[in-house]
C-alpha cells in the first residue's frame, strides 16, 4: 500500500497501460485498474483508521454480550467506524473524481481531454478550460452538499 500511496496516479496509470497491459490496448480497463488500485489503497487506510478510532471498550462490550468477533465487528464496531470515516471517504471520492483528469495520458476521453480537443479545434485557450473547471466544481459542490446532508442525518441518529 505504501508504494501505491507514494507514487503519483498518473505514473501508475502509465505503467499499467504501457507496461502491464501493453498487448491489450484496453484503455478503459487500464484506467479502472489504475484508479481502483490507487483509490483502494487510500480507502483501506481510511477504513483501518476508522476501526482504530472506535474505543476498545466497544469491542469488549460486544464480547461481554456474547458476540463473536464477526458479530462484534458487524453490529458494533463497523457502524461507528463508518460514521467516523464517512466524510473522509467522500473526500477520497472527490479526489478520485479530480484525479481522472489525467486519464487523457493514455488516450481515455475525460473532461480535460475533451477540453483540449475543443481547444485544438477553436484555438481559444480560456473558455474550454474554464468550462471544464466549472463542470468539476459543480460536481464537487454537489458531492459536498450530499455529504453534508448525509452527515446531518447520521448525526441526528446519535440522539
Amino acid at each position: 500500500l505504501t508504494v501505491i500511496r507514494g507514487t503519483p496516479v498518473v505514473v501508475q496509470l502509465m505503467i499499467i497501460f504501457f507496461v502491464i497491459m501493453a498487448s491489450s490496448n484496453n484503455k478503459v480497463l487500464a484506467g479502472v485498474i489504475a484508479f481502483g488500485i490507487n483509490s483502494g489503497a487510500y480507502v483501506a487506510e481510511i477504513i483501518r483508521g476508522g476501526i482504530m478510532s472506535v474505543d476498545e471498550g466497544q469491542t469488549e462490550a460486544g464480547r461481554s454480550l456474547g458476540f463473536g468477533y464477526v458479530q462484534t465487528m458487524t453490529y458494533i464496531v463497523l457502524p461507528q467506524a463508518v460514521k467516523n470515516v464517512l466524510p473522509t471517504l467522500v473526500n477520497e471520492f472527490i479526489t478520485l473524481l479530480k484525479e481522472t483528469a489525467v486519464a487523457g495520458y493514455v488516450g481515455l476521453m475525460d473532461l480535460t481531454y475533451a477540453g483540449n480537443i475543443i481547444l485544438g479545434i477553436s484555438y481559444v485557450n480560456f473558455p474550454p478550460l474554464l468550462g471544464v473547471a466549472l463542470i468539476y466544481l459543480i460536481l464537487v459542490m454537489f458531492f459536498t452538499w450530499l455529504m453534508g446532508k448525509l452527515e446531518r442525518r447520521l448525526r441526528s441518529s446519535e440522539r
